[in-house]
C-alpha cells in the first residue's frame, strides 16, 4: 500500500513539473515536449502500480491523482494567475497535456484489462 501511495504523490508531481515546463519554446515555436514527457512518466507509473497490484482500478491511481491534480491547476490563483493560458496554441496547453499525458496511460489499462 506503501508503494502505490508514493505512485500517487508522483502522479502529482509529475502533473506539476508538466504543468510548469509546458511553455517551452524552440526559438519562437512553442514546443511541448513536457506533455509526451508526462504521457511516458505516467505510462511507468501505471505500469509500476499494475505490478504491485491485481486490480487496474487500483493500479489507475497515479493517472487519477495526475488528472486531479491537472484540473486544479487549471483554476486560478490567488491574484488571477494562471498556470494554463496563451495566445495560439498555449490556448490549448490544458487539452493538449492532458490528451498526450493521459492517453498513454489509458491505453496500457485498457490493453491491460483486455488481455
Amino acid at each position: 500500500m506503501a508503494v502505490l501511495t508514493l505512485l500517487a504523490v508522483d502522479g502529482v508531481l509529475c502533473a506539476i513539473a508538466a504543468a510548469l515546463f509546458l511553455p517551452l519554446r524552440i526559438g519562437a515555436v512553442p514546443f511541448p515536449i513536457s506533455a509526451l514527457i508526462a504521457g511516458a512518466v505516467n505510462v511507468a507509473l501505471v505500469w509500476a502500480a499494475l505490478h504491485w497490484t491485481s486490480s487496474p482500478r487500483v493500479a489507475a491511481v497515479p493517472l487519477w491523482t495526475w488528472l486531479a491534480t491537472v484540473g486544479v491547476l487549471t483554476f486560478g490563483g490567488p491574484g488571477d494567475d494562471v498556470v494554463f493560458g496563451g495566445a495560439g496554441v498555449m490556448g490549448y496547453a490544458a487539452l493538449l497535456l492532458i490528451v498526450l499525458g493521459a492517453a498513454p496511460p489509458a491505453y496500457l489499462l485498457w490493453r491491460h484489462v483486455n488481455s
